[in-house]
């Protein structure tokens, strides 16, 4: 008697099970570089804000990338981490490794701090309360499950400081809900896409997050301002990394000039190196912020020189235009050197790249950074209130997280 199924593809054993397995690896593919992104620009982040809350004397004139390792004493960023999961360790890893931030700069809640050893040895305080995280973090990372948002938010109601910044790795829940849950203005969700036609190559799954770190070529994948490649963060985010800046400036209650002063060190150092004493160092090439950057020309012509930015919403400037959106959107010799900004700053933090790897904003060709300038039509503004943020709920505890 004849076999039915026999011609009937779908019924056979081996039917399915190479896509299978395809489908299996792209989504591990997918899931280490998602990963690895947002390592990537958390750490960045972090680098950024440690700058502007340094001290001034002792920052001045210090740019975020420079050949001379910087004091780890020097260090005066408090990191938190909600969650002790995959998520969190990653990034506690990259943070202490290729970040540079010694491990009393950094706490880790999670219900099982236990399990954390490997951080404890480093110095990093891992327990098991929020609140106490919370109330002395400047920067909290929420690497806890989307369920959990609730109940840490309703824990930690009034431990928030003004001054500090929630980070949301908990990318499922949408930036409104997430100001509606802390009653703060000062949230960050990088927000990331993904590009089917674009190759997942770079993600090597033999490697560490912080191996892949080291590779030029994924950085330069990582670049919000780069060429769109399998992975890409929307450039709100990197408009409110700026705002954010300029929010620590303001806290530090230092006039709007002295602010984009220090900003435009940090990120467009000016070249001292001289050929002689008589010679003064050359002005920066690139473009740098000026307060219409920030802010409307009308805003701006109404500011003293004595006056402070006004206090921005970070979730405002993610959700709709703003004068920097303008103009990364619009000039490219700005993106570029944008760009070059991030790509040296996360270059330089790799302790063992090759020295011919560590190079100036003027030695990186600008064609291995930025292919083409990118616009994106759903980006927003900050709102210019003038008030610090109101106390935030808070963030609770979790050990497992994932960016989906």
């Amino acid at each position: 008697m004849a076999d039915l199924m026999m011609n009937l593809e779908s019924f056979q054993p081996d039917y399915g099970v190479e896509t299978t397995e395809e489908r299996f690896l792209y989504l591990r593919k997918s899931a280490k570089g998602l990963t690895v992104n947002a390592c990537a620009h958390a750490v960045f982040f972090c680098q950024l804000i440690d700058a502007t809350k340094q001290k001034k004397q002792a920052h001045e004139n210090v740019p975020l990338y420079s050949k001379e390792p910087q004091e780890t004493s020097l260090r005066s960023l408090k990191i938190g981490l909600i969650g002790g999961g995959h998520i969190g360790k990653q990034l506690a890893r990259v943070l202490l490794e290729l970040g540079g931030f010694p491990g009393k700069n950094i706490q880790i809640s999670t219900r099982r701090p236990e399990i954390l050893l490997e951080f404890q040895v480093l110095g990093v305080n891992c327990f098991y309360n929020n609140r106490k995280l919370v109330g002395w973090a400047d920067i909290v990372f929420l690497c806890c499950l989307p369920s959990q948002l609730p109940h840490i938010c309703s824990e930690v109601h009034k431990e928030l400081k003004p001054s500090s910044i929630i980070y949301s790795l908990v990318t499922a829940i949408p930036l409104p809900r997430l100001k509606q849950l802390f009653s703060s203005n000062a949230i960050l969700r990088p927000h990331y896409t993904f590009t089917d036609s674009s190759p997942l190559t770079l993600w090597e799954m033999s490697r560490t997050v912080v191996e892949a770190l080291k590779d030029p070529d994924v950085v330069k994948a990582t670049c919000p301002l780069g060429p769109t490649g399998a992975i890409a963060v929307k450039p709100k985010w990197l408009e409110a990394v700026f705002y954010a800046a300029l929010n620590s400036y303001t806290c530090q209650n230092l006039p709007y000039t002295k602010a984009l002063k220090l900003l435009n060190e940090v990120c467009f150092p000016v070249d001292v190196t001289t050929s002689s004493e008589d010679q003064k160092p050359s002005p920066p090439t690139s473009p740098l912020f000026v307060c219409e950057s920030f802010i409307s020309e009308a805003f701006a012509s109404s500011l003293k020189p004595d006056d402070a930015f006004p206090w921005f919403d970070l979730t405002t400037v993610q959700l709709k235009e703003s004068p920097l959106n303008q103009l990364l959107a619009t000039d490219a010799s700005f993106q570029n050197n944008i760009a070059l900004f991030y790509c040296n700053a996360l270059a330089l933090l790799a302790a063992d790249y090759e020295e011919n790897m560590i190079v100036t904003p003027k030695k990186i060709p600008l064609s291995a950074v930025l292919l083409q300038p990118t616009t994106n039509q759903e980006l927003t503004a900050p709102g210019t209130d003038g008030t610090c943020p109101s106390n935030a709920e808070e963030a609770s505890s979790s050990e497992s997280e994932d960016l989906t």
